[in-house]
């Protein structure tokens, strides 16, 4: 038998309280959005006070104004990828059961739906407050992936979101009858753990890129460049890694077991495209003006 791991044996719970009827349980997934709303908060605070960073020395906008805005990003991720999940992945189901699209606890959201959110409603903020969207967008973009490494490493610890059936020395046996329904390796079949390829990727690796243009390099001053970065680093990460990743379920027939659904694409790899491509245009730009 190949030499693959096992899972590691974590709750994804990471405690519970019982008092009578009363029953509260904290998830990882959960502990996960709560630290990257949290550290991503103190990253900006910090930029933001650094008036240095920003073009004409002048910090875009007040400390403030960045806990009003939070109010805002939250809900256009939650609007944003129930949506884009809606939409993407099971436009007919919904069609058919239109109630249930806001039944969000039933589980289903869209990174690129909920990106759309966040992009929609900072660029209403903007507006409403007369904030520089491309210098809003350059602070949410520094932000963003310590969020998306911490959320990785949860989808992780729930085994959740894996990987393509592989023989790889670090491929992962992860339980559930619908992680082992895949070609055997031995007596159990493992995957590539994709969820941690995303963390370094997405997280760690476009993270501290990011941080250290801004810090060491002054690339805020360049209004668009970091978010040019932060749109193609994850669209290309995204691209790479779904080569690796387990395609969606409702795309997976017989006949593509692939499941893919335009030019040998999968819906992530399709998705990211126009991520790359904008954000691209975004750093020509930025080093242009």
């Amino acid at each position: 038998m190949p030499a693959v791991l096992n899972f590691p044996d974590v709750s994804p719970v990471l405690f519970e309280i019982s008092i009578g009827a009363f029953h509260f349980a904290l998830h990882w997934y959960a502990l996960a959005y709560i630290a990257g709303i949290i550290v991503g908060w103190w990253l900006v605070t910090r930029a933001l006070a650094a008036a240095r960073l920003w073009p004409r020395d002048t910090a875009p906008m007040s400390r403030e104004t960045v806990d009003d805005l939070l109010t805002w990003l939250i809900l256009g991720v939650i609007v944003g990828g129930r949506l884009g999940y809606v939409l993407f992945y099971k436009p007919g189901y919904y069609l058919a059961n239109v109630i249930e699209i806001p039944m969000i606890w039933q589980g289903g959201m869209s990174f690129h739906g909920g990106f759309l959110g966040v992009v929609v409603a900072a660029f209403i903020y903007a507006g409403r407050h007369n904030i520089d969207r491309l210098s809003l967008a350059d602070t949410l973009a520094m932000a963003t992936p310590v969020g998306l490494m911490l959320g990785r490493m949860a989808n992780f610890v729930n085994a959740e979101l894996w990987g393509r059936p592989s023989t790889a020395p670090w491929a992962v046996i992860f339980p559930g009858d619908e992680a082992q329904a895949c070609e055997n390796v031995g007596t159990l079949c493992a995957r590539h753990p994709s969820q941690l390829y995303e963390a370094g990727l997405e997280g760690l690796i476009l993270g501290s890129l990011i941080l250290l243009l801004v810090w060491r390099f002054d690339a805020l001053k360049r209004r668009g460049l970091i978010a040019g970065l932060f749109f193609a680093g994850y669209g290309l990460s995204r691209f790479v890694v779904e080569f690796f990743r387990q395609a969606d379920a409702q795309f997976i027939t017989p006949e593509n077991p692939m499941g893919t659904v335009v030019l040998h694409m999968s819906m992530g790899q399709l998705l990211s495209l126009p991520m790359i491509g904008f954000g691209l245009l975004l750093m020509v730009r930025a080093r242009r003006a």
